[in-house]
């Protein structure tokens, strides 16, 4: 019997050596993963060296893609900051959240902000024991209940509203305006280092939003822009434009990048020190595309005309280079290094793919659209080709332009509806045009892909009933009771 009860011991004692579990214990819960997201202003996925560009310098995002996985058809439903930082958060549209433009001073006095019923997925995260921070532009609100303290953060080190000097910029710490002396992305990133240490016990979710490379694009450290210097950049054929500007504007503007870049590897290399790259999954992006030059035009969805110069006419748009944007998650462990995926993911997908990542369930109530594609990262594979590939966009254009325009791309065609606006609707193949350089949208030969297109846009405007559609049917209203009461 002795001999039997020593031998039971010694099985119970080879098994928990082994990594078994004896009947009647619990096996140790998973390690939670940490999140950093790190948002850049208005960079185009062209102005990345993993995407293919030669003559920029971004080592440390490369690095990224070369650890984790880079996403060929990433994009946002909005083109300018405010709106798709919004959708970025909540999984919802523009129209969805009041906010269709970036938010100007005046409207952000008069109190627009982030819905104060909307949940965002750093709020989730807090709900789910994650220390959150957020370090840099908000632009989002500076009413106290839009505050990001409010909204998800229990930390915030940035600015409320839309920009800050590039150096010696006023920055809110512990909740008071303070100056700080030195470059803006060095400065930034020296907090978000001091947060990654304060939290380095617990699991913490760190979004460091940076405000380069927005303009004005400098000045920058000479380490950032000396690479540049003697550079004769490519740059977009366009008629009208002046060369010599646009070529500068580039060199300024990768110098602009390339500080973001050199802050990316300080936190990197933080993460190495402090043993916790294994267990945290960052993510890199941009709150909507950019162009220099690119169809004559610079910026964004409100660019302007370079011909006109930097105060020149709008040109309100949602061209290729405006919505798509550089995607890259390095997961380790998960997502397969050097990977390429070709799923179309947009912002709105955001929400729900971060909770997925760090599997967190998102509250049953909680409105959020998009899909998870945390599943697409594991496999590091497209899905199967479907709804998903097909993208449905808003702008509202009123700050300094007027334009109501909503978009409906697949990856064969992109439409354009200019609403209120005679002749302006595009329509274009991208199959054949992926520069978009013709707009087919009068040639009658391709009357049944516009209707058709035009069709499938309808109804995703229904879907969310975008208000779009009853102010087309105020006039008719208007009308009606007008009749009623004669």
């Amino acid at each position: 019997m002795r001999a039997l009860r020593a031998s039971l011991i010694l099985v119970a004692i080879c098994a928990l050596a082994s990594g078994g579990v004896v009947a009647g214990s619990r096996a140790a819960p998973p390690e939670r993963l940490n999140l950093i997201s790190i948002v850049t202003d208005d960079q185009g996925r062209w102005a990345v060296g993993a995407y293919g560009n030669k003559e920029i310098q971004t080592p440390n995002m490369d690095r990224l893609a070369r650890e984790g996985a880079l996403f060929t058809n990433a994009f946002v439903v909005t083109p300018v900051c405010s709106p798709s930082r919004a959708t970025f958060l909540t999984g919802r549209y523009p129209t969805e959240l009041g906010i269709t433009d970036w938010i100007a001073p005046v409207e952000a006095d008069a109190g627009l902000g982030m819905p104060t019923n909307v949940v965002t997925w750093p709020q989730v995260l807090q709900r789910n024991g994650y220390r959150t921070g957020l370090i840099g532009k908000w632009h989002l609100g500076w009413k106290p209940e839009h505050h990001p303290t409010k909204r998800g953060f229990h930390h915030f080190f940035g600015f409320l509203g839309g920009g800050a000097r590039p150096v010696n910029p006023t920055l809110e710490q512990n909740g008071k305006d303070k100056r700080f002396d030195g470059p803006l992305p060095d400065i930034l990133t020296d907090d978000a280092l001091r947060f990654v240490e304060r939290n380095r016990a617990r699991p913490f979710a760190l979004s460091l939003h940076f405000r380069a490379p927005h303009l004005p694009y400098g000045p920058v450290p000479e380490v950032d822009s000396a690479p540049f210097k003697d550079l004769d950049p490519t740059i977009p054929k366009a008629r009208g434009i002046d060369v010599q500007q646009v070529k500068k504007w580039t060199r300024d503007y990768y110098a602009s990048i390339h500080s973001v870049d050199r802050n990316i590897g300080r936190l990197l290399d933080r993460l190495d020190e402090l043993k916790l790259t294994g267990k945290t999954i960052v993510m890199f992006t941009s709150d909507h595309g950019y162009m220099i030059g690119h169809h004559g035009i610079h910026t964004k969805g409100n660019g302007v005309w370079v011909a006109g110069g930097v105060n020149g006419p709008k040109r309100p748009n949602m061209f290729e280079d405006a919505i798509r944007v550089p995607l890259i998650i390095r997961w380790p462990g998960v997502a397969k290094p050097g990977s390429k995926i070709d799923a179309h993911v947009s912002t709105l997908d955001t929400f729900r793919s971060v909770l997925g990542m760090l599997d967190v369930p998102a509250p049953k109530a909680v409105q959020a659209r998009g899909v998870d594609f945390s599943e697409t990262l594991k496999r590091s594979v497209a899905p199967a080709t479907g709804a998903e590939e097909v993208l449905f966009g808003q702008y509202d254009l009123h700050n300094s332009g007027l334009a109501f325009m909503r978009m409906l791309r697949t990856p064969e065609w992109k439409l354009v509806r200019y609403h209120y606006a005679n002749f302006q609707d595009e329509l274009y193949d991208l199959k054949n045009d992926p520069g978009e350089t013709r707009n087919l949208y009068r040639r009658p030969q391709h009357r049944e892909v516009r209707e058709r297109m035009e069709k499938q846009l309808r109804k995703y405007e229904k879907a969310i009933d975008d208000p779009i559609l009853r102010a087309e049917r105020e006039p008719i209203n208007r009308k009606a009771r007008r009749k009623r009461g004669r």
